[in-house]
Formats: structure tokens, C-alpha cells, sequence
């Protein structure tokens, strides 16, 4: 049988070997975390959830809401130029129940270069103009 590698410890069958990224094995993992009031945020705009370091990279996100955000009111989760980096636009109606996302784009094997800021976009609808809230995890991998 053959042995192949994955990407981020193919430097361990070269010679000499080269040393893994310490944020992607044996990295540890970093939680920024926010929370969102739905006071009726408006189609279009952008809620800023964190800013990440340089040197991270994207693991997974978690979703968890005290009541729906509404039938058509939309969330995508990413940068300014990229809306849906993290989590592409789409309704989120669960109440109560942790819900994972993450797009295997940004799951990459490359660290950020530069620091980060990560937005919530609202589009389609308003959030409704409640006192429930939304609180978002994003998990990243530090060296």
C-alpha cells in the first residue's frame, strides 16, 4: 500500500524534514466571541464580531440564538469584500440549538497574513426589533 500525506505534515517525508506549521498541528485553539442584539438591524448592515490576529487560522464557527432571526432576514459571516467567507448568507431559524458552520474555503492551510476583521452582514430583511440576541463563536487555530 502507498503512503501519501496530507498537506500539513508532507514536510515529515522530505529530507531533511521540514517542521509543520504550529497553527495547524499541535496549534491551539482561540475563541472570539459576540454577541448580537436584534434591535431590528437593517438589510445590509455589517455587525462587527472580532478582530483576528495575523497567524490564525479558521477552524469553525457556532451559531446560537434565543429566538429565530426571522423568516427571510439573511447572515452571512466574513470580511468586508467577502461577505460569506466564514458562513455564506442564509436564514437562521433555529431557537436554542447550536448550530456549526464553516466553509471549506477558509478552513485553507494558510494562516492570515494580517489582521482580520470579521463582520455580520444582514441582508434580505431586518432582524426583527426584539430584545433576543444571537451569539457567535469563531474558533481559530493560533501557533
Amino acid at each position: 500500500m502507498a503512503t501519501t500525506y496530507a498537506v500539513e505534515v508532507a514536510g515529515i517525508s522530505t529530507i531533511p524534514t521540514t517542521k509543520n506549521n504550529g497553527g495547524l498541528q499541535g496549534g491551539r485553539m482561540r475563541c472570539f466571541r459576540a454577541t448580537i442584539p436584534y434591535h431590528g438591524q437593517a438589510s445590509g448592515d455589517d455587525i462587527v464580531l472580532a478582530e483576528v490576529p495575523a497567524g490564525y487560522v479558521f477552524s469553525h464557527g457556532v451559531i446560537t440564538a434565543s429566538a429565530t432571526a426571522g423568516a427571510s432576514a439573511t447572515i452571512a459571516i466574513g470580511v468586508s469584500g467577502a461577505t460569506g467567507k466564514y458562513r455564506t448568507a442564509a436564514v437562521f431559524t433555529s431557537a436554542n440549538t447550536p448550530t456549526l458552520f464553516g466553509n471549506a474555503a477558509a478552513m485553507d492551510d494558510s494562516a492570515l497574513t494580517a489582521k482580520e476583521t470579521v463582520l455580520a452582514t444582514i441582508a434580505v430583511a431586518a432582524l426583527p426589533n426584539s430584545a433576543d440576541f444571537a451569539v457567535i463563536k469563531l474558533f481559530y487555530i493560533a501557533p
